[in-house]
Protein backbone atom coordinates (compact mmCIF):
# COMPACT_ATOMS: atom_id res chain seq x y z
CA UNK A 1 0.00 0.00 0.00
CA UNK A 2 1.32 3.16 -0.44
CA UNK A 3 1.28 6.17 2.69
CA UNK A 4 -2.42 7.10 2.43
CA UNK A 5 -4.29 3.59 0.71
CA UNK A 6 -5.86 1.99 3.25
CA UNK A 7 -8.44 -1.26 3.47
CA UNK A 8 -11.89 -0.65 3.98
CA UNK A 9 -13.16 -0.58 7.78
CA UNK A 10 -9.35 1.22 8.72
CA UNK A 11 -8.73 4.73 9.73
CA UNK A 12 -6.01 6.57 8.77
CA UNK A 13 -4.42 8.00 11.10
CA UNK A 14 -1.14 9.37 10.22
CA UNK A 15 -2.29 13.09 10.09
CA UNK A 16 -0.06 15.36 12.77
CA UNK A 17 -2.30 17.92 14.75
CA UNK A 18 -0.86 20.64 12.54
CA UNK A 19 -2.00 19.66 9.56
CA UNK A 20 -5.77 20.43 10.66
CA UNK A 21 -7.55 23.99 10.32
CA UNK A 22 -7.25 24.48 13.89
CA UNK A 23 -8.16 28.06 15.15
CA UNK A 24 -4.33 30.14 15.13
CA UNK A 25 -4.22 31.32 18.14
CA UNK A 26 -4.84 27.17 19.52
CA UNK A 27 -1.80 26.20 17.95
CA UNK A 28 1.14 25.51 20.16
CA UNK A 29 -1.49 25.06 22.79
CA UNK A 30 -1.26 22.19 25.57
CA UNK A 31 -4.31 20.15 26.48
CA UNK A 32 -4.81 20.51 30.59
CA UNK A 33 -4.07 17.38 32.51
CA UNK A 34 -1.59 16.10 35.35
CA UNK A 35 0.50 13.19 34.78
CA UNK A 36 -1.65 9.94 35.82
CA UNK A 37 0.93 7.50 37.41
CA UNK A 38 0.92 4.46 39.39
CA UNK A 39 2.64 5.65 42.39
CA UNK A 40 2.74 4.07 45.99
CA UNK A 41 1.61 7.76 46.63
CA UNK A 42 -0.20 9.95 44.70
CA UNK A 43 -0.69 13.94 46.13
CA UNK A 44 -0.69 15.98 43.11
CA UNK A 45 -4.60 16.74 41.68
CA UNK A 46 -5.91 18.26 44.88
CA UNK A 47 -8.45 14.78 45.54
CA UNK A 48 -10.04 14.48 48.57
CA UNK A 49 -8.17 11.37 50.21
CA UNK A 50 -11.55 9.93 51.75
CA UNK A 51 -13.75 7.78 49.97
CA UNK A 52 -17.71 8.28 50.19
CA UNK A 53 -19.19 6.25 53.22
CA UNK A 54 -20.97 3.03 53.22
CA UNK A 55 -24.20 4.58 54.13
CA UNK A 56 -23.65 7.31 50.97
CA UNK A 57 -22.89 4.42 48.65
CA UNK A 58 -26.06 2.21 49.48
CA UNK A 59 -28.10 5.48 49.22
CA UNK A 60 -26.77 6.49 45.79
CA UNK A 61 -27.51 2.54 44.44
CA UNK A 62 -30.84 2.75 46.15
CA UNK A 63 -31.24 6.33 43.99
CA UNK A 64 -29.36 4.87 40.84
CA UNK A 65 -31.93 1.89 41.29
CA UNK A 66 -35.20 4.50 41.03
CA UNK A 67 -33.40 6.52 38.17
CA UNK A 68 -32.60 3.70 35.93
CA UNK A 69 -35.85 2.90 34.30
CA UNK A 70 -36.32 6.45 33.14
CA UNK A 71 -33.02 6.68 31.38
CA UNK A 72 -35.28 6.46 28.18
CA UNK A 73 -36.06 9.88 28.87
CA UNK A 74 -34.64 12.89 29.07
CA UNK A 75 -33.44 14.58 32.59
CA UNK A 76 -34.76 16.94 34.40
CA UNK A 77 -33.55 19.87 32.10
CA UNK A 78 -32.84 22.79 34.80
CA UNK A 79 -31.86 20.66 37.37
CA UNK A 80 -34.24 21.92 39.73
CA UNK A 81 -34.00 19.34 42.67
CA UNK A 82 -30.79 19.71 42.48
CA UNK A 83 -30.47 23.17 42.74
CA UNK A 84 -33.04 23.58 45.46
CA UNK A 85 -30.29 21.18 47.44
CA UNK A 86 -27.40 22.96 46.78
CA UNK A 87 -29.16 26.18 47.64
CA UNK A 88 -30.20 24.69 51.17
CA UNK A 89 -26.65 23.76 51.43
CA UNK A 90 -25.13 26.91 50.47
CA UNK A 91 -27.33 28.51 52.86
CA UNK A 92 -26.18 27.03 55.96
CA UNK A 93 -22.45 26.92 54.47
CA UNK A 94 -21.76 30.18 54.13
CA UNK A 95 -24.98 31.91 55.85
CA UNK A 96 -26.19 33.69 53.01
CA UNK A 97 -29.72 32.51 52.49
CA UNK A 98 -30.41 31.35 48.25
CA UNK A 99 -33.02 30.03 46.89
CA UNK A 100 -32.93 27.76 43.16
CA UNK A 101 -33.26 30.91 41.69
CA UNK A 102 -29.39 31.81 42.26
CA UNK A 103 -27.92 29.14 42.16
CA UNK A 104 -27.14 26.96 38.69
CA UNK A 105 -25.02 23.70 38.04
CA UNK A 106 -23.23 22.20 35.47
CA UNK A 107 -20.60 19.52 34.97
CA UNK A 108 -17.64 20.39 37.15
CA UNK A 109 -17.22 24.07 38.03
CA UNK A 110 -15.33 24.14 34.71
CA UNK A 111 -18.15 23.77 32.78
CA UNK A 112 -19.96 26.67 34.70
CA UNK A 113 -16.97 28.97 34.15
CA UNK A 114 -16.63 28.47 30.39
CA UNK A 115 -20.66 29.05 30.06
CA UNK A 116 -20.10 32.30 31.65
CA UNK A 117 -16.84 32.87 29.39
CA UNK A 118 -19.67 31.92 26.56
CA UNK A 119 -22.10 34.09 27.94
CA UNK A 120 -19.92 37.28 29.08
CA UNK A 121 -16.83 36.86 27.13
CA UNK A 122 -15.90 35.85 23.63
CA UNK A 123 -14.72 37.59 20.70
CA UNK A 124 -13.49 41.47 20.95
CA UNK A 125 -13.58 40.99 24.79
CA UNK A 126 -11.05 40.53 27.77
CA UNK A 127 -10.86 37.86 30.98
CA UNK A 128 -8.31 39.03 33.42
CA UNK A 129 -6.41 36.94 35.81
CA UNK A 130 -3.75 37.00 38.45
CA UNK A 131 -1.25 34.77 38.01
CA UNK A 132 -0.21 32.30 39.38
CA UNK A 133 -3.76 31.03 39.43
CA UNK A 134 -6.01 28.05 37.67
CA UNK A 135 -4.62 27.16 34.87
CA UNK A 136 -8.20 26.68 33.07
CA UNK A 137 -9.07 29.80 33.39
CA UNK A 138 -6.90 31.02 30.15
CA UNK A 139 -7.54 27.59 28.53
CA UNK A 140 -11.02 28.51 28.92
CA UNK A 141 -10.56 32.12 27.71
CA UNK A 142 -8.89 30.70 24.56
CA UNK A 143 -11.93 28.18 24.15
CA UNK A 144 -14.36 30.74 23.74
CA UNK A 145 -12.46 33.67 22.05
CA UNK A 146 -11.95 35.20 24.86
CA UNK A 147 -8.06 37.18 25.20
CA UNK A 148 -7.16 36.71 28.54
CA UNK A 149 -4.64 39.21 30.33
CA UNK A 150 -2.69 37.74 33.03
CA UNK A 151 -1.31 40.43 36.36
CA UNK A 152 0.99 38.96 37.99
CA UNK A 153 1.09 38.08 41.88
CA UNK A 154 3.60 39.75 43.94
CA UNK A 155 6.80 37.68 45.23
CA UNK A 156 4.52 36.75 48.32
CA UNK A 157 2.20 35.22 45.47
CA UNK A 158 -1.00 37.07 46.81
CA UNK A 159 -2.84 40.00 44.85
CA UNK A 160 -0.50 43.42 44.74
CA UNK A 161 -4.19 45.22 44.77
CA UNK A 162 -2.38 48.43 43.39
CA UNK A 163 -1.34 46.69 40.53
CA UNK A 164 -4.04 44.86 40.38
CA UNK A 165 -6.13 47.84 40.32
CA UNK A 166 -4.09 50.02 38.12
CA UNK A 167 -4.32 46.79 35.14
CA UNK A 168 -8.12 47.06 35.65
CA UNK A 169 -8.14 50.81 35.51
CA UNK A 170 -5.88 50.46 32.21
CA UNK A 171 -7.26 47.43 30.33
CA UNK A 172 -11.12 47.63 31.62
CA UNK A 173 -11.74 43.59 30.88
CA UNK A 174 -15.34 42.28 30.76
CA UNK A 175 -14.35 39.42 32.84
CA UNK A 176 -11.93 39.41 36.29
CA UNK A 177 -11.39 36.01 37.83
CA UNK A 178 -10.21 35.86 41.59
CA UNK A 179 -9.28 32.70 42.50
CA UNK A 180 -9.72 32.74 46.41
CA UNK A 181 -8.52 30.28 48.14
CA UNK A 182 -6.00 30.80 44.92
CA UNK A 183 -4.73 27.26 43.53
CA UNK A 184 -1.96 26.60 43.23
CA UNK A 185 -0.73 28.85 46.07
CA UNK A 186 -3.60 28.46 48.48
CA UNK A 187 -3.48 32.07 50.02
CA UNK A 188 -7.14 33.67 50.37
CA UNK A 189 -7.99 37.21 49.19
CA UNK A 190 -9.94 39.42 51.59
CA UNK A 191 -13.46 40.51 51.27
CA UNK A 192 -12.12 43.73 51.61
CA UNK A 193 -10.14 43.37 48.56
CA UNK A 194 -12.39 41.76 46.89
CA UNK A 195 -15.24 44.76 47.46
CA UNK A 196 -12.16 46.68 45.66
CA UNK A 197 -11.88 45.04 42.68
CA UNK A 198 -15.85 44.62 42.13
CA UNK A 199 -15.68 48.68 42.73
CA UNK A 200 -12.69 49.10 40.27
CA UNK A 201 -14.19 45.80 37.80
CA UNK A 202 -16.21 47.59 34.26
CA UNK A 203 -17.59 43.95 33.59
CA UNK A 204 -18.25 40.86 35.56
CA UNK A 205 -16.12 39.68 38.56
CA UNK A 206 -15.95 35.50 38.92
CA UNK A 207 -14.86 34.39 42.26
CA UNK A 208 -13.79 30.57 42.08
CA UNK A 209 -13.93 29.17 45.63
CA UNK A 210 -13.03 25.31 44.63
CA UNK A 211 -11.68 25.19 48.09
CA UNK A 212 -13.84 27.18 50.01
CA UNK A 213 -14.71 24.50 52.66
CA UNK A 214 -11.09 24.10 53.76
CA UNK A 215 -11.39 28.14 54.66
CA UNK A 216 -12.11 29.68 57.73
CA UNK A 217 -12.20 32.95 55.74
CA UNK A 218 -15.77 34.07 54.56
CA UNK A 219 -17.24 33.34 51.34
CA UNK A 220 -17.86 36.06 48.56
CA UNK A 221 -21.51 34.96 48.07
CA UNK A 222 -21.79 37.57 51.45
CA UNK A 223 -20.96 40.12 48.60
CA UNK A 224 -23.78 38.74 46.32
CA UNK A 225 -26.59 41.37 47.57
CA UNK A 226 -23.98 44.44 47.05
CA UNK A 227 -22.77 43.15 43.58
CA UNK A 228 -25.73 41.79 42.17
CA UNK A 229 -25.44 42.51 38.55
CA UNK A 230 -21.56 42.05 38.76
CA UNK A 231 -20.46 39.20 41.34
CA UNK A 232 -20.89 35.30 40.41
CA UNK A 233 -19.57 32.73 42.85
CA UNK A 234 -18.19 29.92 41.21
CA UNK A 235 -17.83 26.53 43.61
CA UNK A 236 -17.60 22.72 43.21
CA UNK A 237 -18.23 19.27 44.58
CA UNK A 238 -14.91 17.10 43.44
CA UNK A 239 -12.85 18.79 46.43
CA UNK A 240 -14.44 19.08 50.10
CA UNK A 241 -17.34 16.47 48.64
CA UNK A 242 -15.22 13.32 47.71
CA UNK A 243 -17.25 13.94 44.99
CA UNK A 244 -14.02 14.69 41.60
CA UNK A 245 -15.87 11.34 39.73
CA UNK A 246 -19.73 12.85 40.12
CA UNK A 247 -18.47 16.23 38.18
CA UNK A 248 -20.45 18.08 40.06
CA UNK A 249 -20.03 22.31 40.08
CA UNK A 250 -22.13 25.20 40.43
CA UNK A 251 -22.29 28.98 40.89
CA UNK A 252 -23.95 31.52 43.49
CA UNK A 253 -25.00 34.67 41.80
CA UNK A 254 -28.29 37.34 41.49
CA UNK A 255 -31.27 35.51 39.37
CA UNK A 256 -30.69 37.74 35.61
CA UNK A 257 -26.95 35.37 35.61
CA UNK A 258 -28.84 31.63 35.61
CA UNK A 259 -31.19 33.55 32.63
CA UNK A 260 -27.74 34.83 30.92
CA UNK A 261 -26.37 31.01 30.88
CA UNK A 262 -29.46 29.32 30.04
CA UNK A 263 -28.56 30.97 26.76
CA UNK A 264 -25.83 29.01 26.08
CA UNK A 265 -25.90 25.82 28.01
CA UNK A 266 -26.08 22.91 26.31
CA UNK A 267 -29.41 21.43 25.90
CA UNK A 268 -29.80 18.79 28.59
CA UNK A 269 -26.02 19.28 29.78
CA UNK A 270 -26.90 17.20 33.32
CA UNK A 271 -27.67 13.60 33.15
CA UNK A 272 -30.16 11.99 35.02
CA UNK A 273 -27.63 10.03 36.88
CA UNK A 274 -25.45 13.24 37.70
CA UNK A 275 -28.17 15.17 39.21
CA UNK A 276 -29.51 11.69 41.22
CA UNK A 277 -25.96 11.45 42.75
CA UNK A 278 -25.26 14.79 43.58
CA UNK A 279 -27.89 14.67 45.06
CA UNK A 280 -27.08 12.17 47.82
CA UNK A 281 -23.84 13.45 47.87
CA UNK A 282 -25.62 16.93 49.44
CA UNK A 283 -27.61 14.96 51.48
CA UNK A 284 -24.68 12.97 53.39
CA UNK A 285 -22.75 16.49 53.48
CA UNK A 286 -22.11 16.69 57.61
CA UNK A 287 -20.51 13.13 57.49
CA UNK A 288 -18.49 14.18 54.24
CA UNK A 289 -17.38 17.26 55.61
CA UNK A 290 -16.04 15.71 58.48
CA UNK A 291 -13.26 15.01 55.97
CA UNK A 292 -12.34 18.47 55.84
CA UNK A 293 -11.84 19.18 58.64
CA UNK A 294 -9.65 16.06 59.45
CA UNK A 295 -7.52 17.76 55.97
CA UNK A 296 -7.64 21.06 58.01
CA UNK A 297 -5.00 19.97 60.68
CA UNK A 298 -3.06 17.63 58.54
CA UNK A 299 -2.89 20.92 56.43
CA UNK A 300 -1.89 23.19 59.59
CA UNK A 301 0.52 19.73 60.55
CA UNK A 302 2.38 19.42 56.78
CA UNK A 303 3.35 23.25 56.68
CA UNK A 304 4.84 23.39 60.36
CA UNK A 305 6.87 20.50 59.51
CA UNK A 306 8.11 21.87 56.04
CA UNK A 307 8.70 24.76 57.68
CA UNK A 308 11.16 23.41 60.17
CA UNK A 309 12.64 20.98 57.76
CA UNK A 310 13.84 24.88 56.12
CA UNK A 311 11.17 24.77 53.02
CA UNK A 312 9.25 28.52 51.99
CA UNK A 313 5.72 27.59 52.61
CA UNK A 314 2.89 29.84 51.64
CA UNK A 315 0.45 30.22 54.55
CA UNK A 316 -2.65 27.90 52.70
CA UNK A 317 -6.14 27.87 53.57
CA UNK A 318 -6.94 25.19 51.06
CA UNK A 319 -6.19 21.40 51.00
CA UNK A 320 -2.61 22.06 49.33
CA UNK A 321 0.27 23.35 50.46
CA UNK A 322 2.57 25.16 47.84
CA UNK A 323 6.14 25.16 48.81
CA UNK A 324 9.83 25.68 47.69
CA UNK A 325 12.65 27.21 47.28
CA UNK A 326 14.41 25.03 44.50
CA UNK A 327 16.67 25.90 42.38
CA UNK A 328 15.10 23.01 39.76
CA UNK A 329 11.73 22.93 40.35
CA UNK A 330 10.88 20.15 37.88
CA UNK A 331 14.44 17.89 39.15
CA UNK A 332 12.94 18.20 42.72
CA UNK A 333 9.67 17.08 41.22
CA UNK A 334 11.56 13.97 39.81
CA UNK A 335 13.55 13.18 43.49
CA UNK A 336 10.01 13.07 45.05
CA UNK A 337 8.65 11.12 42.44
CA UNK A 338 11.83 8.70 42.22
CA UNK A 339 10.66 8.03 46.49
CA UNK A 340 7.39 6.87 45.36
CA UNK A 341 5.56 10.25 45.79
CA UNK A 342 3.50 12.32 43.20
CA UNK A 343 2.99 15.92 44.26
CA UNK A 344 2.97 18.79 41.50
CA UNK A 345 4.87 20.88 39.25
CA UNK A 346 2.91 23.82 38.23
CA UNK A 347 5.35 25.32 36.37
CA UNK A 348 6.27 28.30 38.73
CA UNK A 349 10.03 28.40 39.48
CA UNK A 350 11.70 27.35 42.38
CA UNK A 351 8.23 25.94 43.57
CA UNK A 352 6.24 22.94 44.02
CA UNK A 353 2.34 21.86 45.38
CA UNK A 354 1.19 18.78 47.56
CA UNK A 355 -2.36 17.93 48.04
CA UNK A 356 -3.13 16.94 51.77
CA UNK A 357 -3.45 13.20 51.51
CA UNK A 358 -3.97 10.29 54.63
CA UNK A 359 -2.63 10.58 57.39
CA UNK A 360 0.20 7.52 55.74
CA UNK A 361 0.63 9.66 52.27
CA UNK A 362 1.56 12.66 53.95
CA UNK A 363 4.10 11.10 56.31
CA UNK A 364 5.64 9.24 53.48
CA UNK A 365 5.65 13.27 51.90
CA UNK A 366 7.28 14.28 54.48
CA UNK A 367 10.07 11.62 54.93
CA UNK A 368 10.79 12.39 51.08
CA UNK A 369 10.57 15.78 51.61
CA UNK A 370 13.32 15.32 54.79
CA UNK A 371 15.40 13.33 52.54
CA UNK A 372 15.64 15.79 49.77
CA UNK A 373 16.39 18.76 51.40
CA UNK A 374 19.40 17.18 53.75
CA UNK A 375 20.95 15.91 50.32
CA UNK A 376 20.74 19.48 49.03
CA UNK A 377 21.99 21.17 52.13
CA UNK A 378 24.87 18.00 51.86
CA UNK A 379 25.94 19.10 48.61
CA UNK A 380 26.13 22.69 48.77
Amino acid sequence: MTKHEFQPGTICADVELGALPLREELRGQHAYGAPQLQVPVTLNTNENPYAPSQELIDDLVEQIVKVAPTLNRYPERDSVELRDELAAYVSRQTGVTVTRDNVWAANGSNEVLQQLLQAFGGPGRTAMGFTPSYSMHPILSAGTQTEFIAVPRGADFRINMDAALDAIARKSPDVVFVTTPNNPTGDVTSIDDLRRILDAAPGIVIVDEAYAEFSPSPSATTLIDAYPTKLVVSRTMSKAFDFAGGRLGYFVAAPAFIEAVMLVRLPYHLSALSQAAAIVALRHAEETLGGVDKLARERVRVDAELTAMGYDVVPSESNFVFFGHFDDAHAAWQKFLDRGVLIRDVGVPGHLRVTIGLDSENNAFLAAAKEIINDTIAHR
